[in-house]
């Protein structure tokens, strides 16, 4: 029977969508348009939801 490796869980703050480029309207020499690279502060970019941020309730 095949054995298979549990999934981490999504970030619930960015849905796994850890990084987004925003353009800033400037141009380089080039004719490229710059970015700037934003990271989810919550997973801190890596898309996966931490443990040190979960907390357990209950008994």
């Amino acid at each position: 029977m095949p054995q298979h490796a549990p999934s981490p869980r999504v970030c619930r703050d960015c849905d796994g969508f850890a990084t987004a480029a925003i353009t800033t309207g400037a141009r380089h020499r080039d004719g490229t348009r710059a970015t700037l690279r934003v990271a989810c502060p919550a997973c801190r970019g890596t898309g996966h939801a931490t443990a040190t941020g979960l907390v357990r309730a209950g008994r």
